[in-house]
Order: structure tokens, then C-alpha cells, then sequence
């Protein structure tokens, strides 16, 4: 059987503290109390209720005080907050404002009182079974994608072995067949780790690395490392990495920061049929921007609101998971950075640029 619904009163006068408790055990919840906010607090921070009763006028620390603690302890579970208060509606507001989910006026009906806290207790249960549902899914998404990884991982590793004739010699249209399966499999590698990395990032279990990096440096590592595939499209990649005050250092974590210069710097030589991609990097005493502009055919502005987004590729017809850019965002804002794009009309012909924003430590 499921267990009663755990309440906390906060009261410091003890006839209201009697009243408030017998309606609600009658009930059959379960009653804790406390006489003042500070014991409230600790009583919270130890178990947390299911749902707090709270008397707006305390001494020492108010009602509206102890709401606020409780909305800034970010471990703490939602618990819906019922204020009790003699105060007229506009002070009730103010503790709307502050976090509290529902109000009751003094002197207290039993009714009522039951009324709001079946409401606030309902909704405590939807966002608890929304959050055990979302966590199901992220744990089979996670399993998922680990053990997708186990066999995918084995047969980029056999292919190899056969195209470099390990196993002996093959024809050469058997070798073509293999590098076509060898790039399918990279492919869907490529995208089972992306998946698992995002759900990495939104379940909080991902943490990242940081440490001192020149942003020159990275740049050019990643421009070096793309700069075949610009050649192959006759396409210019070209740089300017001169602009930085002698400014150029940031803590952030090197692998990531590279996927994320890899996605944005790859994409544009993806989306760009003529012209050429470039490349900037300005920074001063507190932040580092880098630009990637191409001259390809832009994005639509419809679609600029949700470039970010899983899963959206847009109207283009490129092949992609539509999980780099958001995964980027990600890495980005892991960084306390931003990630920005802007994008004319497509009639300009002016293209894109993604602009990302990196706090910058002194030398």
C-alpha cells in the first residue's frame, strides 16, 4: 500500500499549529510541524515533505523568507508550497512571486483547507510521475545506446581488418563494398554516440574536464583537420586568428570544445556549395567570440528558432541526426558560454554565421 502523504506545518502560534494538524490527520496524512522557519528549513533539507503549510507572519524569519530559502535549494524535489496568511491579496502575491503555488485566508476552513491541499498534493504527484517517467526513458535511451555501441564498435573494427587485408586478399570490388560498410557503420557510430552523450548532458551525469586552452591553438587544429574536405569542394577555409589582445585563454574541456569547432566549422563546409567558409576569433579581458561565416545558401528564418532543438534538421537535404547543434548548445553552455546564429534572408545570398561566446581567464 502506498504510504501517506507527508505534510510539514509551520506555525509559531500553537492554537493554529492544533487546528491545521486535526483536519489534516482525520484525513490520514501523515503531520510534521515546526514553530519557525529555521527548524522548517532543516527539516526540509533532511526529508523533504510532500507538502508545506506555512504561516506568512513569523518572527525572526517570515513566511515569505522561508519560501524563498526553500525555491533557492536546487537538490530539493518540487514541494508545493500552501501559504496561510490574515494578509490581504496583494501580500499573497508577493509570495506567489517568491515560489509559494497557493494561498489561504485566516481564519481557515476545513473544507477549503482540504480542497487546496488535495489540488497541491495532485499536482506534487503528476511532476514526481512526469520526472520517474523521464528518468526511465533517459535510463533506456542510455542502455540502449551502450549496448548498440558493444557491436558497432566490433564491426568498424572487423571491417578494417578486411579492407586492410589482414584476413587476406580481397578484389577490388569487394574492397569498395566494404568501404561503403565501413562508412555506413561510422555513421551509425557516429550517431548512437551522440545520442548517448545527449542524454549524458540532459540526465546531469555527463561532466567535463576543464582545464587552460588557447583558443588559437584549438582552431587551428580543427581548421588543419578539415581542410581536406574544403579542398575536395574547391571551397576556401580561411582564418583570422590575429585579434586577440594577447587574450585568448579559457578553462574549458578540450575534447568537447573540439566537437563542438568540428560540428560548426564541418557543417558550414557541409551546407556550402561555392565560396568558402572563414573563421575569426576576437577576445578581450572577459570573453572570447568566434565566428564561423559561410557563403551557403542560409537558413530559413522560420527555422532559425529551433535550430538548436534534438532531432531537427531542417528543409535541407543533407544527411544528419539533427543532434549536433544541439548537443553543441550543450557543450557550450557547459562552459557558461553561448552559441548564437544569425542568418539573412536567402535571397541575400549572404549565408550563415554561428557565432560562439567563451568567458575568457587572464594570462
Amino acid at each position: 500500500m502506498k504510504s501517506p502523504d507527508r505534510l510539514l506545518i509551520v506555525d509559531d502560534v500553537p492554537d493554529n499549529l492544533f487546528l491545521v494538524r486535526t483536519i489534516l490527520e482525520e484525513e490520514g496524512y501523515k503531520i510534521v510541524t515546526s514553530s519557525n522557519g529555521h527548524d522548517a528549513l532543516k527539516i526540509i533539507g533532511a526529508e523533504p515533505p510532500d507538502l508545506i503549510l506555512l504561516d506568512v507572519m513569523m518572527p525572526l524569519m517570515d513566511g515569505y523568507e522561508v519560501t524563498r530559502r526553500i525555491r533557492a535549494m536546487k537538490d530539493l524535489p518540487f514541494i508545493p508550497i500552501l501559504l496561510i496568511t490574515a494578509y490581504d491579496r496583494a501580500n499573497a502575491v508577493k509570495g506567489l512571486d517568491l515560489g509559494a503555488d497557493e494561498f489561504i485566508r485566516k481564519p481557515i476552513e476545513a473544507n477549503e483547507l482540504l480542497a487546496r491541499v488535495r489540488s497541491l498534493l495532485r499536482l506534487k504527484h503528476s511532476i514526481a510521475e512526469r520526472d520517474r517517467i523521464d528518468r526511465q526513458r533517459q535510463d533506456f535511451v542510455s542502455r540502449l545506446t551502450h549496448d548498440l555501441r558493444t557491436p558497432l564498435v566490433a564491426a568498424d573494427r572487423m571491417l578494417g581488418l578486411l579492407q586492410d587485408g589482414v584476413l587476406g586478399e580481397i578484389s577490388p570490388e569487394i574492397h569498395e563494398a566494404l568501404t561503403i560498410m565501413g562508412r555506413s557503420n561510422h555513421n551509425l557510430l557516429e550517431m548512437v554516440n551522440k545520442l548517448l552523450d545527449v542524454y549524458r548532458y540532459e540526465s546531469g551525469s555527463k561532466t567535463i574536464s576543464l582545464q587552460s586552452l588557447n583558443l588559437k591553438e584549438l582552431l587551428e587544429q580543427v581548421v588543419q583537420e578539415l581542410k581536406p574536405i574544403a579542398i575536395s569542394k574547391n571551397l576556401e577555409l580561411s582564418t583570422d586568428l590575429t585579434n586577440l589582445c594577447e587574450i585568448a585563454e579559457i578553462k574549458g574541456d578540450r575534447l568537447e570544445l573540439l566537437r563542438v569547432f568540428n560540428n560548426l566549422i564541418g557543417n558550414a563546409l557541409k551546407f556550402t556549395e561555392s565560396g568558402g567558409v572563414h573563421v575569426s576569433l576576437k577576445a578581450d579581458a572577459s570573453e572570447a567570440v568566434i565566428a564561423i561565416a559561410d557563403t551557403g545558401t542560409g537558413i530559413p528564418l522560420e527555422e532559425q528558432p529551433f535550430l538548436f532543438h534534438r532531432f531537427r534538421q531542417g528543409s535541407h537535404q543533407k544527411q544528419g541526426s539533427g543532434l549536433g547543434l544541439y548537443l553543441s548548445h550543450y557543450i557550450i553552455n557547459a562552459h557558461n558560454g553561448r552559441i548564437l546564429v544569425k542568418s539573412p534572408n536567402l535571397d541575400s545570398q549572404q549565408g550563415s554565421t554561428f557565432f560562439v561566446y567563451l568567458p575568457t581567464i587572464a594570462l
